[in-house]
């Protein structure tokens, strides 16, 4: 059951919100954070494991240097302060997914620490965010949960446990409390983690993709009385991986804790979790503070002490800030400002450059991934990047479109059937028979049953409303399912008509 809540506008009306994120990225290195298991997604359950991912007695870890890298290029990106020596602790706690007992990862002395980003908002407005800290740990394994109607641990008949996760490199981003959002508080959080997500994907430390749990965000909402200056209790919705449930969760926990409050009742520090389907939250855990993980300093790792000099290196080795990036693609596709804001709104812009990179138009890649993909996906509550449509379909689409193979109406269908997993566009259309009817002969049949049909179009267009055509191209695309081309259809009519 969904809890009570406010309209989102009582709600803006008698509180504002305070907003903190801590932002998990999986590295893509390799192997794993402390040992040399492989670092791959979606292989065999509980492959990829050595006794030291699987913590089992004696065993030594070992930091994976090219994870520390990655650590500091994100610091720096980040415009952190790399710090000069940092430690590793065991963060204590007991559940299924983590084979130690404890998380490996860093408390009091992380790597990178008081930095900030400035995110733009859907209208340009830009918005700036402190950064507390960027701290390396290692991932938890995967647990699944059978026997119950929702996939959750409530109601299942038991459940089952995949280390290949557990000691996939991590970095938690956390920020400081953002205050002063207002009423676009859902909204600066989709356009936060749209940013993290940009920086890791443009940095190549990360394959970012939310839809596989690369990028996951825990969002911290809590409210204050208008006029206060005091933060209220926050709950913490754990692990949001799509930018639109993101924005959602800000949102009902907003609507929610205004509720409570308003009804005079307390809110309860603890984890939620974010239902898609209901688009609400429910109860997880009373949230632990930090002295409830009993964290001590890691006993098998030495300190990381990164020389300033290789930091220096990476930091002129990162590439191309992501805004001037922007701003270098938005001329060479020469969209207009509103046209390309839509694009990063969307979170599609990786797929646009990679779609025109493989040899599609500008104008084509953004009309497919802003048109018939964003709205198949949104029909299936689907993030796009995580519909199956790849830049090369849409190059393959449109070059069929080009050759005239099939039409835009046809090519509609087809995105469809990829999303489907049907196969590439060209393997669907041959496997469907969906190809643009260019048969003359065919047409010519469809017009004059059309044309018998409706002898008073005919008699207009004879009298010269040509206009009038468009009644007649109708039947005949009707007639060959859409497989028609209709300029060709108009053109055969006019002939036939001797009308030029």
């Amino acid at each position: 059951m969904t809890a009570e809540t406010l309209s989102f506008e009582e709600a803006m009306e008698k509180f504002d919100p305070v907003l903190g994120f801590e932002v998990h990225v999986e590295l893509n290195t390799k192997t794993k954070m402390f040992d040399s298991a492989p670092n791959e997604f979606g292989d065999v359950p509980n492959s990829n494991t050595t006794p030291v991912s699987l913590g089992l007695p004696g065993v030594l870890p070992v930091v994976n240097k090219k994870a520390v890298e990655s650590a500091i290029r994100l610091g720096l990106a980040l415009n952190c302060s790399i710090a000069p020596i940092s430690h590793f602790a065991r963060k204590n706690y007991f559940y299924p997914d983590t084979p130690k007992n404890f998380q490996t990862s860093q408390y009091d002395e992380p790597i990178a620490f008081e930095g900030e980003i400035t995110v733009e908002l859907e209208d340009g407005t830009p918005f700036t965010i402190e950064i507390e800290r960027a701290h390396m740990e290692e991932d938890a394994g995967k647990l699944t949960h059978k026997g119950g109607a929702t996939g959750r641990i409530q109601g299942a008949e038991f459940s089952l446990v995949d280390y290949n996760r557990a000691g996939v490199p991590l970095i938690e981003i956390v920020t400081k409390p953002i205050v002063g959002a207002g009423e676009r508080a859902p909204e600066l959080a989709r356009a936060y983690v749209a940013a993290i997500r940009e920086i890791v994907k443009n940095l190549g430390i990360s394959d970012a993709r939310m839809e596989r749990g690369n990028v996951r965000c825990d969002a911290n909402v809590s409210l204050m009385p208008k006029g206060s200056s005091t933060f209220g209790t926050r709950s913490e919705t754990k692990n949001v991986n799509s930018l639109r449930a993101v924005e959602r969760a800000v949102r009902y926990e907003i609507q929610r804790h205004a509720a409570v409050l308003s009804a005079g009742n307390s809110i309860v520090q603890e984890t939620r979790h974010w239902h898609e389907d209901t688009r609400s939250t429910t109860s997880g855990r009373p949230k632990s503070d930090a002295d409830d993980y009993r964290y001590f300093p890691e006993p098998d790792l030495v300190p990381v002490v990164p020389d300033p000099a290789w930091v220096e290196q990476l930091r002129g080795e990162l590439p191309e800030p992501p805004a001037q990036r922007r701003k270098k693609l938005k001329a060479e596709w020469g969209y207009s400002d509103q046209e390309f804001r839509d694009v990063v709104n969307a979170g599609v812009l990786d797929e646009i450059e990679a779609t025109i990179a493989a040899g599609a138009p500008a104008g084509a890649a953004r009309k497919w991934w802003m048109g018939e993909i964003a709205r198949l996906a949104n029909v299936r509550g689907q993030e796009i990047t995580g519909l199956g449509v790849t830049p090369e379909h849409v190059v393959e689409l449109e070059s069929l479109i080009q050759a005239k193979t099939i039409n835009d109406k046809i090519a509609k269908q087809v995105i469809g059937f990829v999303a489907d997993g049907e196969g590439s566009p060209a393997q669907i259309v041959e496997a469907r028979s969906l190809a643009v009817v260019s048969d003359d002969g065919v047409l010519l049949t469809a017009i004059d049953d059309a044309m018998a049909q409706m002898p008073d179009v005919v008699a207009k267009v004879q009298g010269g409303k040509v206009q009038a055509v468009g009644a007649l191209i109708g039947p005949v695309m009707k007639a060959t399912r859409g497989q028609a081309d209709a300029g060709r259809v108009r053109e055969l009519i006019l002939e036939k008509l001797g009308v030029s």
